[in-house]
Parts: structure tokens; C-alpha cells; sequence
């Protein structure tokens, strides 16, 4: 049980109605979640409004509320706040016992990449010998404990609950996916992170944030927020995240393949079978955690594939040096480390091989293809599905991005699919989208083979792929079923050829 009036003193109330001296179980936002004895918070959110449910809650007996305006007609204790996000941030920060303060916090954003990039990063603090704890898209893992995320930030009460077991359990070091939505609807509020990485921004999530100045303003809260004993870890590639360099009060690390002006630089890249071997050079030096890292060099060799994995993994290298790994365990670690699922993944590699990608933005598609740039095949063959519910602008900015890739690699088709019985509701393409999409194509002289369905789509790929091939699955929801669909028709095709 704890004490109300004490929690209160963790944020900003306003203004009071039937105010008492009341002990609580615990807190929630979610009224059908409620249960009795809990401070219940009214969030006023994008599509609906908490408010609403207060007398819900009450009935399944919340004893006390959050609120941004009163209710007189609800007969329990009412606090009001300026901002309902910020208080239940404050609240929940509180009512854990400030867990976050308890192990180092590291904090990673970007368009693309945040996923692999956090991965990669807990793979090298746990070799070091930490005890980590991550959340992101896929999993919330605890120690050794993992649970199916629901959101790629959770919310800021079940941010603070995770972050509780965490602390609890001994973990040391917890690496964060950190999404613009978090940032925006204040989620990360009372998170005090020790290291913040910025590795690239593109138009992925406009349309949620009105303009693309909104969303990078959201994004870039991670980096300017951070405070002066923090470190910032940014990638000089990219105009954004580089701009951010100036507009921190942390220690500012950098990284960068084209650039030789930051703090470790990329360099003797070979991607000629898709899996990168390349030169880590130590340009500057710096100190943390009481280990000094002086000017210097060592070679990386990563399991996984694409260009953008070397980015993710410049990004993980500082920010595992920041936390005082070796350099040999980086090494070892970079160099069996799997990957995640979809993120330019090698799911056949016989005679030609497939690769999956989550080939989302045109940030995304940029880095994707330009690896293929690289790599040594024979034919190449995409097979694109189309994204859905996603409108016009996105999907014609992704069609201009092939188009630019496809003239550089010479291809003049593709392969394109609806994947009508292989999206939910949520994500089915209209014919607004795939006009705008056969709209580009079309201007550029590019022939497009359409299938509504994805198993059609991806058989005719392995029909025409010949020896030494590479057949591309690309796209999102669309395409989320493609490697399992890709591998049953190989099955099949090998089975009816010992018929």
C-alpha cells in the first residue's frame, strides 16, 4: 500500500476535488484493467478520452483519480494535472521507486534500425557478463525472461513496472527501443538515460506526426534531452542525426562511414557476399567509465548481412565501448551474432538465395538496395509487396525510391503483390495505393508483374530464378508470411522433383 498524498509530491497538481488521506494499491489507465484500491488515470489520447471511463473504473473500484478536468458527478477523490501522460509518467516512476535509477539506461532511436541496433546491443553487454534487460517491437526481455511486446515503447506504467522487475532481478544494463510516438506522448517522461543513440531518420511515420519537421522534433527529444552526464552517440551519415551534435548537453560520440570527422570511422568495407568485413578506426580519443580509449584500429566481421548492419553495428560498437566492453568481446560477439527476423535476413542460400527485408520507408529501401550494389550475384529478382492503408504519398515515395535502385542495378521488371489473403484489416492496400505505385513505375519504363496474391507473386520469382540468382522479399506487413510461403514452395518443388 502506499500512501497517496506522498505520491502526489512526485507531480504537479493543480487542483483538488474531495480530497482525502487514502492509501492506494497500485495504478491504472485502462478501466477494464482496473482493480480495487488503485489511482486511476483519466489520459486524454489520439482517439479516445479517459475521462470517459472514470465511473467505469470507479465501479471496479478505483478509489482516487487522475484527472485533467473534474467530474463532480463521480463521488471519489480527483486530482487535477496539467498533463495526464506526464503525471502517470511521474506517478508510475514514483510508485516503482525510481527503477531506472538503479542500472544504466540506454536509449536508441531511428527511422530504421532501432530493432536490430538494440538487439546487437544487448548481445554485446550480455557477452561482456551483464546482467541486461531490453524492450522493443518484439520482446520485453527481463534477465532471462522474455515476454511479446505490445508496443515498441510501452507505456509509461508499464514501462516502470518492467523496469521494477528488472532492477529487482539484478539487471545492470537495459537497452531501449525509443519510438517518436513514446517520445511525443510522453512515455520515456522520467526515464534519466545513460547513453542515447540517434543512427538515421526518414518519412516513415509522418502521417502520425502531421509533417516530417513534427516527427523529427519527436525523434530528436532523445538526444536533446539528454543531460551532461549522459552520452550521445550519433551517426554523421545522416544529416539529422548529425545535426544533433550541436544541440545536446551530453558527451557526443560519433560514427560514420563516409565521414572521417567523428569518433569511429568505417572504413576497408567488403560486402561482396552480403555479410560485412570491415575496419573500426578509433579517430578521436575518449573516455568512460574510467576506461580511456585511445586512436586505433580493429577488424569487424558480422554474421548478418546488408549495409544497414554495419550502421547498427557502428552504433552498438560505441555505445558497447561506452560501457566498457572489450574490443575482442565486440568482435566475438558482432561475429556470431544472428540477427532479427526480416531485417535483411538469408533464409535460403542453394543454388540462388532469398533474402527477406522489412522494406519499409525510402531510408529503408536506400540502404537495402545499395547493398546489393556490393554483393556478387548473377540475376536479381524483387518481389515488392505492396504497403497497405498506408495512402498515396508513402507508398509513391517508396515507388520513386525502386525506381532509383532499380535503374542503378539495370533491372528493368518486377515483381509486385496485393497479398490480398495475407494482410489483416488493418494493413489491406487499396487501389489508390497500387495506382499511385504502378503510376511510378510505369513513368519510369519499369514493367510490373501484379499478383493479388503472395504465394503467386513469390512462385513465379522461383520460377524464373536460375543458378547464382538473387530473389529479394520485400516489403512489410505484406510480405511478413513471405520467407515461410518462399521455403514451403521449395519443399514442394523439391519433393515433386523426386516424384
Amino acid at each position: 500500500m502506499t500512501k497517496l498524498q506522498d505520491l502526489l509530491k512526485e507531480t504537479t497538481v493543480t487542483e483538488t476535488f474531495h480530497a482525502g488521506d487514502i492509501e492506494i494499491t497500485g495504478i491504472s489507465y485502462h478501466s477494464q484493467k482496473t482493480a480495487p484500491g488503485e489511482l486511476f488515470v483519466c489520459i486524454t489520447g489520439y482517439s479516445t478520452d479517459g475521462h470517459k471511463y472514470l465511473g467505469d473504473a470507479v465501479k471496479r473500484g478505483a478509489v482516487a483519480a487522475i484527472v485533467e478536468r473534474i467530474q463532480p458527478d463521480i463521488a471519489v477523490p480527483q486530482y487535477v494535472v496539467p498533463n495526464s501522460r506526464i503525471a502517470m509518467a511521474e506517478l508510475a516512476s514514483g510508485f516503482y521507486g525510481h527503477p531506472a535509477d538503479r542500472m544504466t539506461m540506454i536509449g536508441i532511436t531511428a527511422t530504421n534500425g532501432k530493432t536490430s541496433t538494440t538487439y546487437m546491443t544487448n548481445a554485446i553487454l550480455e557477452q561482456h557478463g551483464f546482467k541486461t534487460g531490453m524492450m522493443g517491437t518484439v520482446v520485453v526481455k527481463i534477465d532471462d525472461e522474455r515476454i511479446p511486446s505490445e508496443l515498441t515503447t510501452p507505456e509509461s506504467l508499464d514501462l516502470q513496472s518492467y523496469l521494477k522487475q528488472m532492477a529487482d532481478r539484478g539487471v545492470t544494463h537495459v537497452s531501449m527501443e525509443v519510438s517518436s510516438a513514446a517520445q511525443e506522448s510522453h512515455r520515456v517522461e522520467t526515464v534519466d538515460y545513460d547513453i542515447v543513440c540517434f543512427n538515421n531518420l526518414s518519412r516513415e511515420h509522418i502521417d502520425s506526426h502531421g509533417t516530417f519537421e513534427n516527427y523529427f522534433a519527436a525523434k530528436s527529444q532523445l538526444i536533446r534531452r539528454a543531460g551532461e552526464d549522459a552520452f550521445a552517440v550519433l551517426n554523421l551519415d545522416d544529416e539529422h542525426a548529425a545535426s544533433l551534435a550541436t544541440q545536446t548537453r551530453a558527451t557526443v560520440v560519433t560514427f560514420g562511414m563516409k565521414s572521417r570527422e567523428g569518433t569511429l570511422h568505417c572504413k576497408d568495407l567488403d560486402l561482396s557476399t552480403g555479410r560485412a568485413k570491415f575496419t573500426v578506426e578509433i579517430m578521436k580519443p575518449f573516455q568512460a567509465g574510467g576506461i580511456q580509449h585511445e586512436p586505433g584500429e580493429f577488424r569487424v566481421e558480422l554474421r548478418i548481412p546488408g549495409l544497414h548492419s554495419v550502421y547498427n553495428s557502428m552504433a552498438a560498437i560505441a555505445i558497447g565501448l561506452l560501457c566498457g566492453v572489450s574490443v575482442a568481446t565486440i568482435q566475438e560477439t558482432l561475429r556470431t551474432f544472428g540477427g532479427v527476423e526480416r531485417r535483411f535476413e538469408f533464409i535460403h542460400e542453394d543454388a540462388f538465395t532469398i533474402i527477406d527485408d522489412h522494406f519499409a520507408n525510402p531510408g529503408n529501401i536506400d540502404v537495402t538496395l545499395e547493398t546489393l550494389r556490393y554483393m556478387d550475384y548473377e540475376n536479381f529478382h524483387l518481389v515488392y509487396a505492396i504497403r497497405g492503408a498506408r495512402g498515396p504519398i508513402i507508398n509513391r515515395e517508396n515507388a520513386e525510391s525502386i525506381v532509383k535502385w532499380m535503374n542503378l542495378l539495370e533491372k528493368r521488371e518486377l515483381i509486385a503483390t496485393r497479398s490480398r489473403s495475407h494482410v489483416n484489416r488493418h494493413n489491406v492496400v487499396s487501389d489508390e495505393e497500387v495506382d499511385v505505385f504502378l503510376e511510378v513505375m510505369n513513368a519510369a519504363g519499369i514493367e510490373v508483374k501484379l499478383y493479388a496474391e503472395l504465394p503467386e507473386a513469390i512462385g513465379a520469382s522461383l520460377a524464373q530464378a536460375k543458378r547464382g540468382d538473387l530473389i529479394l522479399l520485400a516489403g512489410c506487413q505484406g510480405m511478413d508470411p513471405g520467407a515461410a510461403i518462399a521455403l514451403a514452395l521449395l519443399e514442394q518443388q523439391g519433393s515433386n522433383a523426386g516424384e
